[in-house]
Formats: structure tokens, C-alpha cells, sequence
């Protein structure tokens, strides 16, 4: 097929259709064009039609045709990536239009890491709330990498976690807020609990409940133990549910590395205990991030505020975070 290297905007947007989109979109998803003519409630061979429109259109080949399935070749990625964001983009235009049209006062998709950041989420929620008792909020609960990931792809208004690539410096506002330390923490009725002053190579022994690869509290506890110069302990559960560590916590002797700001209640209130073990290494503050291309609705930008002069509140000394969010977080 031809390439066409004077391809310009104006030459493919007039021509371009929502079901080239919704194609591109399902394709990208299920790499099988039974399966995305089926979802678009067309026939096959009229799917087909659409797609060799579509590369007659821009004047290049999006996938390969495979025996078992269909491969994006560069420029079909490129086009799935814009096809998914654009898609979402309506979607949300459409309810967010459907909401206001109603009397409604729209929505607000956040992102955070658990732990310590949920304790914070949960108090700007509860001041917007009141701020705006009619605002429709999401609330998605991961790890910074999927999170990065749904941002990125405007799956969410706001996120509240770490950058995890150094590409996404480059994508979104960065504006750090808050420390995360954290403890050795274990049920009540642990035998450790007992002992005074321990090493973490004392505790290569206990089965241990951790967060999945590639966090942040992961890289600290292997960085941790890796100082001992020993190997990390074989008795591993992963999860990164603070409500199921609670409970093997409080039903097992397993132990966990967990931020003291999230488990201080629990260990106030006799659930679990601090074991007497000194963490050295630190991890990097946790950031409110928003994209960097995108003007945010006033009811993120409104809550980017409430979030920094929450975190500006529990750290004091921090005069760079301003009770209003600076341009740069927010524009």
C-alpha cells in the first residue's frame, strides 16, 4: 500500500467516522475481527470493509493479518492509542453533558495508592463533598504503575501515587505532598511482639504479606533486605488490599511492611503491634499528578486544591504547598 508522506489533518478528519474509531478500539482490544464485528453488532466482511477504509485513508497498513489473530503494526498502535482516548473522552462528554443537562454537577474520577494516601483522598473527599454535595465521585483504588497507566489514557480526572517511568514526568504535573513511613507490623498475638530491639534479619524466618512487585513499599522492603546481605524470606503473600492484610494479620503470624500512617489506628485501637524493627531506607514522597496537556474541570481543580492544603496542614514545615494549587498542578 502507498505511503502518502503529505497525509495532513485536514485530509483525514473530515472523513473520519466513529465506527473507523469503534473498530480501532476493538481491534486494539481483542486482536480478532470476528470477535470486534460481533461487539459492533456488524458482519464480518463489513468490518473488513471498514478497516481497509481505514488504511486506504491514512495510506498505511494498522495490522498485520495473522492466522490467529490480528497484530497492530506501529502506526496501528499509534492509531488504537488515539482511537481508545478519544472514545473515553466522549464517553465522558456524554455523561458529564447527560449529568449537567439533568441538574447534576458532573463527575470526578480519582486515582490513589492505598494506605497513607487513601487516609488523605478520604478527607478531600469528604471537604468537596460539602463543597459540592451533588458531584458524582469515582474513587479507583491501585498501584502508582496501573494508575500512571489509566491517567494517561484519561480513564482518570486526577491521580493520587508516584510516577513510575521517567516519561511521565514529561506527561503529567507533578506536585509532591506527603512521606510515607513505614513499620513492621504484625497481630496482636504475635510472639515478636515480645522482644525488644530486633534487626530485620532477624525476621528472615516469618512468613511475610507483601505489596506486588514494582511498588513502592515492595522496592523498600527488598532494598531493606538486601542491606541484611540476605536472600528475601519464602513464605510471600502478595496483595496490595489493606483490608485483606488486616485480616491475616490478625488471623496468622505472618508479618507485613505497611505505612505507619495507615496502621496507626489499628495498633491504637489493639488489633495489631508494631514490632521493634528499624527501617533505614525511606520511600519517596506520594504526588497528586494531573496531565499536562489538559485543561481540568474546576471540580478536579477544586479538589487538587483541598488535597495540597490537606497535605500542607499535616506537614507544616512545607511552605511550598500552598492552600491553593500552584497553575503549573492544575493547567
Amino acid at each position: 500500500m502507498p505511503q502518502d508522506s503529505t497525509l495532513s489533518a485536514a485530509q483525514v478528519l473530515p472523513k473520519l467516522r466513529f465506527r473507523h474509531l469503534q473498530l480501532l478500539e476493538l481491534l486494539g482490544r481483542t486482536r480478532n475481527l470476528r470477535i470486534a464485528a460481533e461487539q459492533m453488532h456488524v458482519t464480518q466482511p463489513a468490518a473488513t470493509k471498514i478497516l481497509s477504509d481505514l488504511e486506504a485513508l491514512f495510506g498505511a497498513p494498522l495490522f498485520e493479518r495473522l492466522p490467529r489473530e490480528m497484530r497492530p503494526t506501529d502506526l496501528g498502535l499509534l492509531s488504537v492509542r488515539y482511537a481508545t482516548t478519544t472514545l473515553s473522552n466522549l464517553g465522558k462528554f456524554s455523561n458529564e453533558f447527560a449529568t449537567l443537562k439533568n441538574g447534576g454537577y458532573g463527575h470526578l474520577t480519582v486515582g490513589f495508592i492505598p494506605a497513607s494516601a487513601a487516609q488523605l483522598v478520604t478527607a478531600a473527599i469528604k471537604e468537596l463533598q460539602r463543597r459540592r454535595p451533588r458531584l458524582i465521585i469515582r474513587l479507583v483504588e491501585q498501584s502508582s504503575d496501573q494508575l500512571a497507566t489509566w491517567l494517561e489514557e484519561r480513564r482518570l480526572d486526577v491521580m493520587i501515587g508516584r510516577p513510575t517511568e521517567p516519561r511521565h514526568q514529561a506527561l503529567f504535573h507533578v506536585v509532591d505532598l506527603l512521606a510515607e513511613p513505614a513499620r513492621v507490623v504484625a497481630g496482636r498475638h504475635h510472639p515478636l511482639l515480645k522482644r525488644r530491639r530486633m534487626e530485620i534479619a532477624d525476621l528472615g524466618e516469618w512468613p511475610w504479606i507483601l505489596y506486588p512487585q514494582g511498588t513502592a513499599m515492595r522496592l523498600l522492603f527488598e532494598e531493606t533486605f538486601a542491606a541484611t546481605g540476605l536472600l528475601p524470606p519464602v513464605g510471600i503473600v502478595e496483595t496490595p488490599s489493606i483490608f485483606t492484610t488486616l485480616e491475616l494479620l490478625q488471623a496468622t503470624d505472618m508479618i507485613s511492611l505497611q505505612p505507619q500512617a495507615a496502621m496507626d489506628k489499628y495498633v491504637k485501637h489493639g488489633l495489631l503491634g508494631y514490632l521493634d524493627v528499624p527501617i533505614r531506607r525511606t520511600m519517596s514522597n506520594y504526588s497528586v499528578l494531573t496531565r499536562k496537556e489538559d485543561t481540568i474541570s474546576q471540580a478536579a481543580e477544586e479538589f487538587v486544591a483541598i488535597v495540597l492544603g490537606i497535605a500542607a496542614q499535616c506537614l507544616p514545615e512545607a511552605r511550598s504547598l500552598s492552600l491553593a494549587p500552584p497553575p503549573s498542578a492544575v493547567r
